[in-house]
């Protein structure tokens, strides 16, 4: 008789990540992912003394699954705070259950939006938009940052959660203005 598979903790991520990204995290727990793994709940509860933990390690996963998805900006030549902002507003429409759970289930707990655009997880972002926005000082960055990333969570919030219709042109055409009005309001708060 074979040796049974050793279920490691990376498999167990997966199989949860999975879970969450098809069903919702609300189906997040110890039997749906034994079964995905086709094992005992033993293994899932060996790797994870909570599923709360199980859950935290899932949210890094997909957190850096977004980000990625972000930075990959379909036509760069528009811009790239426009491709950010419109692949914040896709991943919402093409992955609603991660978006739920990244952006709708209090990971934010505890966190102001300066702290937020502060962590390390948004340098990434803001270093882009930096070289977009030249002449401009990481503060005002931060704020243009925070202008756009705000107008496309509106929309993506929509979208995730009413079946609103996506319109890739009017989207890209008010991320632009609102791109272009902070901009103009970060440069009047410098005079």
């Amino acid at each position: 008789m074979p040796p049974k598979a050793k279920i490691t903790k990376d498999m167990i991520v997966d199989a949860a990540f999975e879970i969450v990204r098809n069903e919702g995290v609300e189906n997040i727990n110890a039997r749906t992912v034994s079964e995905k793994l086709n094992c005992s709940t033993q293994p899932v509860m060996y790797h994870f003394a909570t599923i709360e933990a199980l859950k935290k390690t899932v949210y890094a996963k997909a957190d850096r699954y977004h980000s990625e998805y972000l930075l990959h900006i379909h036509n760069p030549q528009k811009g790239v705070m426009s491709g950010i902002g419109l692949n914040y507003i896709r991943f919402a429409i093409e992955e609603p259950h991660l978006f739920r759970f990244l952006f709708q289930s209090n990971g934010f707990n505890g966190t102001s939006l300066p702290e937020m655009i502060d962590s390390a997880e948004l340098t990434p972002f803001i270093s882009a938009m930096q070289e977009a926005v030249r002449g401009g000082s990481i503060e005002q960055v931060k704020e243009i940052f925070l202008t756009i990333f705000l107008f496309a969570h509106g929309y993506a919030s929509l979208i995730a959660n009413n079946s609103l219709a996506y319109d890739e042109d009017l989207i890209e055409a008010h991320l632009e203005r609102a791109y272009h009005g902070a901009i103009l309001a970060a440069q009047e708060d410098t005079k």
